[in-house]
């Protein structure tokens, strides 16, 4: 006899007096994973600028505080980039922008749920051009393109989308296929209003996998040859995460209603794609340039 998990926990932690303000589980898991990231990053860069010799005159408290107050300023970046991007991702590819363009605020409204990590992956790479231009203006010595930028966001995204799918495990939203195994779930108040069935845990296979990358990023981090060579880090993070999305979907209900049940592909399959080609393209970037040069 199977007795799958049934989970039906409340959205909210805690309400904040006064305010009537609602602390949720979904928003905490999302602050935990930028909190973390902060500070991964700026180690990041520390272990960076020791390893490239970059700051050669600054003792090691004043190389903190460099890495530091850039960690900061790129991470308000990303904040508004990652918010702003995986809003108006959704309505992209996942709702009709007729939505938004006749109620352009609808964008800002994040507590009504909507976030697609494919508006945010676009919307960070965005935004760490702009901000490597500005770091770059400022100190040009750093050796902080936009590429080797994103090599070191890498690490912190593969943590931080882990905790943003348990967080989606929380709101019972991004569903699964229905499954017979033993450790499916059902989810008691699903976020699409579906009845409860039990279900392919798909935000937990995501987290895990996310955690999975997260470890192995890390571990290549410590390595010169992955950390001084630009696109590495960034080219195994795309093309680890991209190839496991597009087979996910397979498990997923497909989220999107721009696209016809006659679809072959799901939306998130589509805009895996170019995530995985980018990601070889500059993991073996490095090659194609000493080929051509030849």
């Amino acid at each position: 006899m199977i007795s799958w998990l049934f989970w039906d926990p409340h959205p909210e932690i805690f309400i904040l007096p006064v305010v009537d303000f609602p602390i949720l589980w979904y928003g905490v898991f999302f602050a935990v994973g930028f909190w973390a990231g902060i500070r991964l990053f700026a180690a990041l860069l520390v272990h960076y600028f020791h390893t490239a010799s970059v700051y050669k005159k600054f003792s090691p408290q004043e190389l903190k505080q460099k890495a530091r107050q850039i960690a900061d300023q790129f991470t308000l970046y990303s904040v508004i980039a990652t918010l702003l991007g995986a809003r108006l991702g959704h309505f992209l590819f996942y709702e009709s922008p007729s939505n938004y363009l006749a109620n352009p605020w609808e964008l800002l409204r994040f507590r009504n749920g909507g976030l697609a990590s494919h508006g945010a992956a676009i919307a960070i790479i965005c935004a760490t051009i702009l901000f490597s231009k500005r770091i770059r203006a400022k100190e040009p010595d750093c050796g902080l393109d936009w590429i080797r930028l994103l090599d070191f966001t890498a690490i912190p995204a593969a943590l931080a989308g882990c905790c943003i799918r348990v967080g989606n495990f929380f709101n019972q939203e991004i569903l699964g296929t229905i499954s017979p195994l033993p450790w499916a779930v059902v989810f008691g108040h699903p976020a699409d209003g579906s009845l409860p069935a039990p279900r392919h845990p798909v935000q937990l296979y995501e987290a895990l996998w996310y955690l999975t990358v997260f470890v192995l990023l890390w571990r290549l981090s410590q390595k010169p040859s992955f950390l001084l060579l630009r696109g590495k880090l960034i080219g195994v993070f795309l093309v680890l995460v991209f190839l496991f999305r597009f087979g996910i979907e397979f498990l997923k209900l497909e989220q999107s209603r721009l696209l016809s049940d006659a679809s072959l592909l799901t939306m998130g399959q589509l805009l895996s794609v170019p995530g995985v080609i980018i990601g070889i393209w500059l993991y073996r970037k490095h090659r194609l340039q000493k080929l051509l040069s030849r």
